[in-house]
This record gives C-alpha cells, sequence and structure tokens, in this order.
C-alpha cells in the first residue's frame, strides 16, 4: 500500500499512546514524529513542514479539563497556521474539545479510538493541510526550493542576500505582495550560519494588538486571566535563529516602541516578570509599504526604521522581469504536477504568450495559483490559456478603450475563425481555447461558422 506524502505529529505525555498511534500512522503516512511534551512544539515546528498534530489536551496529573491542551492549539495556529490540529481527549470529555473546535481544531477523537475512525480523521485533516498549503503558496514554494531567475533586478537581490547571510545584520525587504519575501527571508536565513536554529515568520499584519505584547515577547503564569503557566514568546522561540517579521509597516506606533527597545537592547522581558532575558536573534522584516514615505507622515518612528534597515533590498515585481515569467511558469509547473501525479502535463504555446502578456498584479503568488488550479482541473495534456484564465489578452490601444469586453472577444473569433476558414481546430489552438471551450463562446456570441 503506497504511504500518503504527509508529516504527522502526535504530541502525548504517555509513551504508550505515542507508540499505538505511531505503529497504525506509519503504515499510512510517510513521516511519524511525536513528542511527549508539548514544549517540544516550537523546535518540530520550525524544523518540520507538519501538516497535521494530534495532540493530547491533558498532560499534568489531576488536571483533566483541557486548558493545556487549548492553550497549545492557539500556540500552533500562530506558530504554523496551515498546520491541521486534531485533538485527542478521554472518553466523556466531549465539552471540552468542542471548545477545542471552536478555537480552531479541526477535529477529535475518542481515547481509546477506533482505528478506523482515526485513520479517517487523520486522511481529512491532511486533505485539509493540503488546501490550506494551496492558498499559501509562497510558504510552499519556500519549503520546496527557491527560483532565482536571470533578471537583472532579481540577481542583484540576491547577489545582495548571499553577502549580507554570511553576517548578523538587520535586513529590511520590500516589495509587492506576492513578489516572495517570505521565500527571500528564508533563503538569507539557510545562507547563513544560524541555519541549523529556528526560522521563526510573525505575520504582524494579522497579530491582533491585544495580543501583541504576549505574543512576541511571552508571559508569565498569573499576567493575565487565560495565562496558565509561564510561556516563551516569538522572540525566544528564534533563540539563536531568525525572526522574519512580515507587514512591519503595519504596527500601530504605540507598540513601535516596544518593538524598538526588543531591538535595541537585545533582551525581551515577558509579561508580567521584571526580568529582561538576553536575545541572541538575528531581524529580518519585510513590508509592502513605503516605509520613508511613512516616517515622513508619522505613521512609523524613524528611530526604529534606522534599527531594522542596515540593509534594504527589494524585490522586484514580476511585470518587471520578464525575461522571467516563461522560466518561473515551467518551474512551478514541475513542482506543482509532481505533486499532483500530473507529470505529462505541458503548456500550450498561446498559454506561455498569455503569460508573457499578463500583468501579474498578484505576482508570483498569483502565477502559483493560476498554474495549481490548472494542473487541478485540465482535462487533457497541454494546459491551455483558457485553463489559466487568461484566454483572449489583447493589447488596447486609446482607440479601443470604450469598447466592451465581450464585443472584443467576439470580434477577435470572428477574425481567428475567417483567418482559419472557419477550422474549428485551427481557431482553437490560435486563440489558446480547447474545442470546447470555443463552441461555448460561438454558442454565447451567436457567431456564425458557415457550417
Amino acid at each position: 500500500m503506497k504511504k500518503t506524502q504527509a508529516q504527522i505529529l502526535i504530541i502525548d505525555d504517555q509513551d504508550d499512546i505515542l507508540l499505538s498511534a505511531k505503529l497504525l500512522l506509519k503504515k499510512h503516512f510517510e513521516v511519524i514524529h511525536i513528542a511527549n511534551s508539548p514544549k517540544k512544539l516550537v523546535q518540530l515546528l520550525a524544523d518540520n513542514p507538519i501538516d497535521v498534530v494530534l495532540l493530547d489536551m491533558n498532560y499534568r496529573i489531576g488536571f483533566e479539563d483541557g486548558r493545556e491542551g487549548i492553550h497549545w492549539l492557539k500556540e500552533i495556529k500562530l506558530l504554523a497556521p496551515n498546520t491541521v490540529v486534531v485533538l485527542m481527549t478521554a472518553f466523556g470529555k466531549v465539552e471540552t474539545a468542542v471548545e477545542g473546535l471552536k478555537s480552531g481544531a479541526f477535529d477529535y477523537v475518542m481515547k481509546p479510538w477506533d482505528n478506523d475512525n482515526l485513520l479517517t480523521v487523520i486522511n481529512n485533516a491532511v486533505a485539509k493541510s493540503r488546501k490550506e498549503h494551496k492558498n499559501n503558496p509562497l510558504q510552499q514554494l519556500a519549503a520546496r526550493s527557491v527560483f532565482i531567475g536571470n533578471s537583472p533586478t532579481i540577481k542583484q537581490a540576491y547577489t545582495i542576500a548571499d553577502k549580507v547571510a554570511r553576517t548578523d545584520a538587520n535586513v529590511l525587504i520590500l516589495g509587492e505582495n506576492g513578489t516572495g519575501k517570505y521565500v527571500f527571508a528564508e533563503y538569507i536565513h539557510q545562507h547563513s550560519n544560524r541555519k541549523d536554529h529556528p526560522f521563526i515568520h510573525v505575520d504582524l499584519g494579522s497579530l491582533n494588538e491585544n495580543i501583541f505584547e504576549s505574543e512576541l515577547f511571552g508571559y508569565a503564569k498569573g499576567a493575565f486571566t487565560d495565562a496558565k503557566a509561564d510561556t516563551p514568546g516569538r522572540f525566544e522561540a528564534a533563540q539563536d535563529g531568525t525572526i522574519f517579521l512580515d507587514e512591519i509597516g503595519n504596527i500601530p506606533l504605540h507598540l513601535q516602541s516596544k518593538l524598538l527597545q526588543v531591538i535595541q537592547n537585545k533582551t525581551v522581558t515577558r509579561l508580567g516578570e521584571a526580568k529582561a532575558r538576553p536575545l541572541n536573534v538575528r531581524i529580518i522584516t519585510a513590508t509592502n509599504l513605503d516605509l520613508k514615505q511613512e516616517v515622513a507622515f508619522k505613521n512609523f518612528r524613524e528611530d526604529l526604521f534606522y534599527r531594522i534597515n542596515t540593509m534594504t533590498i527589494i524585490l522586484p515585481p514580476l511585470r518587471e522581469r520578464k525575461d522571467d515569467i516563461i522560466p518561473l511558469a515551467h518551474f512551478l509547473l514541475s513542482q506543482l504536477t509532481e505533486k499532483y501525479g500530473r507529470n505529462t502535463l505541458l503548456f500550450h504555446d498561446k498559454a506561455l504568450e498569455n503569460m508573457e502578456k499578463h500583468n501579474w498584479n498578484g505576482n508570483i503568488r498569483e502565477m502559483e495559483n493560476r498554474i495549481e488550479r490548472a494542473v487541478i482541473l485540465c482535462e487533457d495534456n497541454i494546459i491551455t490559456a483558457t485553463d489559466l484564465d487568461l484566454a483572449l489578452i489583447i493589447p488596447v490601444n486609446n482607440s479601443q478603450e470604450d469598447v466592451q469586453l465581450s464585443d472584443l472577444e467576439k470580434r477577435t473569433i470572428e477574425k481567428t475563425l475567417a483567418k482559419h476558414q472557419y477550422n474549428i481546430s485551427k481557431t482553437a489552438e490560435e486563440l489558446g481555447l480547447s474545442r470546447a471551450a470555443l463552441y461555448r463562446r460561438i454558442e454565447k456570441f451567436g457567431i456564425a461558422t458557415n457550417e
């Protein structure tokens, strides 16, 4: 029986539970990790692309309220948002598991479990994880390999990255959404002396300001209502490694000073403590905003700006990397066909032509989304412009700007049909459409085909 390519992490403080779950799951999934304490989560998630965590909800004798499980569930969702969590709880504790579902768990299983039911739940969780990673293509790309390209601007960016990686200088990465800032930050980490230590990604844009300090700096037991145990923050989790603060331009002014203090002093103080803990962390930040302009508008602290941009590297948008569009498309296709087991797929020439003409406002993220959807939906071995939803990209001059797109599309089809003497196959090939798609458009627009 072929195993599913997935990495499963089982966490439970009972060795017999870990052993029995591992023996069952390793027959069906490629990699099984086990840990007898949830405190090992941070390192395991940093070092491995975990798809599913099977998480026990209780770890201390005499405490069966599941609060520890809920706490670590929330930690996982923050540290690895695309990792799917399945909870384990003792029979009769369904209400605790339901609370876990409300906090972001995918499903739960009762101990002792039924083997078939556990396998069904884990298989469904893996499918959910695949879907989550599909919606986060840049992280997926980073986990596989890096496409650099030949455009002078991107080659220059990676040349600078290679030089700065060997230092501990703070790096600010600038670029539009989807240009690959996460991939680039991880590239710097992987080529640094810290590569064997954690790479911790924090999306500051999605971090609620009410939990900003507790998530980044950690907290002591009793610091606030739900602080049930001493908990390190993201900075401590990145100790000896790299912390990547994404979307740093979105931090409110009143929190920027707290971040500045940590960066300046190279120490972190958990909420509810007075003790400053030393930090040895490399800091990489990124934003799609013009921070110099934000400083001028008093939206971003000037002193913080100069702390984080010892080296600034700009990632160009894909529309400025025209020479890289086709090679990048082939690179992504090779990755995605391997993922979905469709290694015979190729691009139609018209699809490649239209990709070169497309503006790619969503950059690499948009390209991967389009190609992945095409790999999934393509019925033949050739990916057409229609499969990519890039059919009929036509240069528009000023005299055509007021023409309805549907009218332009109709005229293009009529012109191409006439050019090929109404040969459907040749017309569809030039337009980058399948025959079926061309027939649908002919019917839609009521075009005469001389048949």
